[in-house]
Formats: structure tokens, C-alpha cells, sequence
């Protein structure tokens, strides 16, 4: 088998059981949106969804950046020298520790005057899930440690299954027994703690294989706590940033409309997941790749793995985003009828992720160049952009504009790491490759889903039909495509089980 296929024929066995994770992850994570929605109506669950965010944006600043760290510098230590893995994660964990510790604190201690500008259950729902946030924070770094060691199972089970998978039934006990917001909001952040026992057993016995004399004990030499400390140091920012942007939208339409529109707005986003689940399977697989070739000076390799996974991304997350687009009222209704008003809102955040979807994993191609620093000043532009334009437009417009903002906020992110990828590490992305695959997929998916909508209607029974036929047609398409579509790794692997 040539390097080239060989390395589609890597990216696509570790991509589909990453993709499978991230798939059950997304089910679980609307699962919950749905048991929210049903049990506490769209002011309960704008609550909810509004203190998942906060502990969302807090743990992105208190693991320290240590997660993207450990992805960064684990698969150089391992071709350098294995013996420096353990007190490098020793060293890691005890940052990510205090670091959690310290923010659960300064959370706290603000909590009591957040009441006083913020609605009080707010504030009550954040303070009753940050106590998790140390925990949270070593698990993060301990699984991306094992995504980094090549245990993308291990990593899978428990952060795309175990972790997600418990949140949905101890909502529902949580929403039953009590029926506040605040104790569904707590449900929400306890699994954190049973994945950091399971994770820190299975990366401690990967860490001994290794190294089987033991590895070095203790922390890590000066020089190899100063390379830590650089390359976390701007992630940390860049990550409390990227956070900020994924959350701030529904906080700032919770602050200015109410948490009922909060709750709308939240819940048109939670289905955005199921497109993006596509993205974050193949970041795990990428991300140490992208690390290792890099330091390594395989860049035509690494465009090659890139402009693949590019492809691979939107041709199997985009068509998820057209039939979301296409039946958006038929979806949110699942939420309640209250929900159906934010249709438009999600046709406009699908088509927003379908363009940025071109760009491919650019920014864990950034990070893994080291250019930690680089990520951080991104996005603080574009968390500007974001925070500018929802605070001048949400009054006046709504939550649509709340859509808009955020889709324009993540285009002009890919596109400045795109430039900055290729001016700093060399590495051009292909667009027309990505392109190719879009155009396929909205010919295979757009077309049969604008036939169902013109003779079924935005119905139910539509979103079936639409769902078979485009499943039909796509699938013959990557068939008759699957050069182009660059598709021969996923018959390498079939031949590999076989």
C-alpha cells in the first residue's frame, strides 16, 4: 500500500470510531436538550443551557490549555525520547488542578453580585455546576493524553460515551425529584467526575507500557516546563476565547431578551451539533498527526492529510447541515412548539458551519504548529466581532441576528488561520478539492430535500423521504466519485477487516 493510502486507510479507521463517539455524544447531548425542554419549557432550559455555557467558557480558561498541550507535545516526547512523558503529564495535571481550582473559586466569590445584574437562578444554576470544573479540567487533559498516546478507543469511551452518556438519565431524576433548573444544571456537570477515575487508570497503565523501566519520576527538566508553559500560556486565552464564542451568543440573547429566547436560540444551536460531530471526530485523529509531521518536515504529507480530511468533513457532515436547514421547524419540534420559532435561526447557523466546513481542521493545523499565540489573537478578534455585533443588533433584530453574527464571526476564523497557516508553517490549503465535495453533496442532498419540501412539505413524513433518497443518491454519487472524493482509504480499510 503506498504512504498515501496508508494514511487515508489510518485517518479512516481512527475517523470512524471517533465519528461514532462523536455521534453518540451529539445524540446524547440533544437527548439532554430534549429531556431539558419538555421537563422545565423554554425558560427553564434557556437556564440551563445558559450555566452549561458559563462552565463551558470557564473550564476553557482553568485546564490552562494544557488538553491542547498534551496533544501537541506527547507525540514529539514519544518520538524523542518516552521517558519524558510521565512527569511532563505529572506536571500538567498538578497546573490543571490549581488552575481549576482557582477559577471555581473567583466563580464563587462573584456569584453572589452576578444576582444582582443577572437573573438569580442563573447565577444559582453557575454556581452549582462549577465545582466540577477541577475535576473537569484533569480529565481533559488526562483523555487528550490518551488521544495524543494513539488511545483514540479509550479516549472515545470516555469522553464521547461515558461522560455524555450519563447526563440525559440523571437530568431526568434531576428534573423529576426536583424540578429546578439548578439541580438539573448540577446533573449536567457530575459526570465529570466518574471519567476522571476511569481515564487516569487507563492513561496510567499506557504511560508504563512506554516506558517499561518507569520513566522518569518527579517534574520535568526546566526547559521542558518553560516549553510547556509557552506553548499553554496563549492556548489557555485562545481556548477561554473559543469558548466564549461558541457560548456568549446565549448568554448575551438570555441577558437582553429573557431566558425563553435564550432557550430557543440554545436549542436551535444544540442541533448544529450533529453537524459538527463530523468535525470533531477528525480532529481527534488529525490533531497528533498534524503534530507529528510537523516535527518531523513531512509538509507535503501533511497537505495531503489535511486537504483529505477537509474533504472527508464536508462531505459527511454538510449533508446533515442541507436536511437540518431543509426541515428546521420539523426538527425543533421536538423541543416543544415553542421552539419552532427558531427555524430560521438554524438555517442560518447551518449554512454559516457548511462554509467554514471548507477550511477543513485549520486551526488544529495552527495549533500543532505551535503557534499557540496566533490562535489566541484570532480569536480575540473575532470573540470582538461576535460580542460587538450581538450587543448592537440582538435588541433590534433578535435572535436571527444573534445566527448571523455567529456565522460570520466563524468565517472570519478560518480565515485568518487559513492565511497564517499559509504564510507561517507553508502549508497552502486546497479549497477546490473541498469545493468539488460540496457541490456533490448539495446536488445529492439539496436536491431530493427541495423535492420533498415542494411535494410533502416541511412535514415529518418529508424529512424521511428526503433523508432515504439523499442517503441513496450521495451514496452512489461517492461511488462513481470516490477518486475524486479521495474516498479509496475507506476501501482500504473494508479490505483490511476482511
Amino acid at each position: 500500500m503506498s504512504a498515501v493510502g496508508t494514511a487515508r486507510a489510518e485517518l479512516a479507521r481512527g475517523g470512524a470510531l471517533s465519528l461514532v463517539g462523536s455521534a453518540f455524544s451529539a445524540l446524547m447531548g440533544l437527548v439532554f436538550t430534549i429531556v431539558v425542554s419538555r421537563s422545565l419549557g423554554s425558560g427553564g432550559a434557556g437556564v440551563v443551557l445558559q450555566a452549561t455555557g458559563v462552565f463551558a467558557m470557564v473550564l476553557a480558561i482553568g485546564k490552562l490549555g494544557l488538553d491542547s498541550t498534551a496533544i501537541f507535545l506527547v507525540p514529539r516526547l514519544r518520538i524523542d525520547d518516552a521517558r519524558r512523558i510521565r512527569p511532563s503529564l505529572v506536571f500538567m495535571a498538578l497546573l490543571a488542578a490549581t488552575g481549576g481550582l482557582l477559577l471555581a473559586a473567583v466563580v464563587a466569590a462573584v456569584a453572589p453580585y452576578l444576582c444582582r445584574v443577572a437573573d438569580a437562578e442563573v447565577s444559582s444554576a453557575v454556581l452549582a455546576g462549577v465545582v466540577f470544573v477541577p475535576l473537569a479540567s484533569l480529565t481533559l487533559v488526562a483523555t487528550s493524553a490518551l488521544r495524543a498516546l494513539g488511545g483514540v478507543r479509550e479516549y472515545v469511551l470516555v469522553n464521547n460515551a461515558m461522560i455524555p452518556g450519563l447526563r440525559p438519565p440523571l437530568a431526568v431524576v434531576a428534573a423529576v425529584a426536583t424540578g429546578s433548573s439548578v439541580v438539573v444544571a448540577a446533573s449536567w456537570a457530575l459526570p465529570w467526575a466518574v471519567g476522571l477515575l476511569a481515564c487516569s487508570a487507563v492513561l496510567a497503565r499506557r504511560v508504563a507500557g512506554l516506558a517499561p523501566g518507569g520513566g522518569d519520576r518527579g517534574l520535568p527538566h526546566r526547559e521542558e516546563r518553560t516549553r510547556i508553559l509557552t506553548f499553554a500560556g496563549p492556548r489557555t486565552l485562545s481556548a477561554g476565547l473559543e469558548q466564549a464564542l461558541t457560548w456568549i451568543d446565549i448568554v448575551i440573547v438570555g441577558w437582553i431578551a429573557g431566558a425563553g429566547a435564550a432557550g430557543i436560540y440554545g436549542g436551535a444551536s444544540r442541533f448544529l451539533q450533529a453537524g459538527l460531530l463530523v468535525d470533531a471526530a477528525l480532529r481527534v485523529v488529525v490533531s497528533p498527526r498534524f503534530s507529528e509531521l510537523l516535527h518531523t518536515g513531512q509538509k507535503e504529507r501533511l497537505r495531503e492529510l489535511h486537504t483529505t480530511a477537509t474533504v472527508w468533513l464536508v462531505l459527511f457532515a454538510t449533508p446533515v447541515l442541507v436536511l437540518l436547514a431543509s426541515f428546521a421547524p420539523v426538527v425543533l419540534a421536538l423541543l416543544g412548539p415553542d421552539f419552532v420559532a427558531g427555524g430560521p435561526v438554524l438555517v442560518v447557523l447551518c449554512a454559516g458551519a457548511a462554509v467554514t466546513f471548507l477550511a477543513g481542521n485549520i486551526h488544529s493545523l495552527l495549533l500543532m504548529g505551535g503557534r499557540s499565540g496566533w490562535a489566541a489573537l484570532n480569536k480575540g478578534v473575532v470573540l470582538t466581532l461576535n460580542v460587538a455585533g450581538n450587543l448592537l443588533l440582538v435588541p433590534r433584530y433578535g435572535i436571527i441576528a444573534a445566527a448571523v453574527v455567529w456565522a460570520v464571526s466563524m468565517l472570519v476564523d478560518a480565515l485568518l488561520a487559513a492565511v497564517q497557516v499559509s504564510l507561517v508553517l507553508g502549508v497552502r490549503p486546497q479549497v477546490w478539492p473541498a469545493l468539488g465535495a460540496l457541490g456533490t453533496v448539495l446536488l445529492a442532498v439539496g436536491g431530493p430535500s427541495a423535492a420533498a419540501v415542494l411535494i410533502l412539505g416541511r412535514t415529518p413524513l418529508g424529512l424521511v423521504c428526503a433523508g432515504l433518497t439523499s442517503l441513496l443518491v450521495l451514496g452512489l454519487s461517492m461511488w462513481l466519485l470516490r477518486r475524486t472524493l479521495r474516498l479509496e482509504g475507506l476501501g482500504e480499510v473494508l479490505r483490511h477487516r476482511r
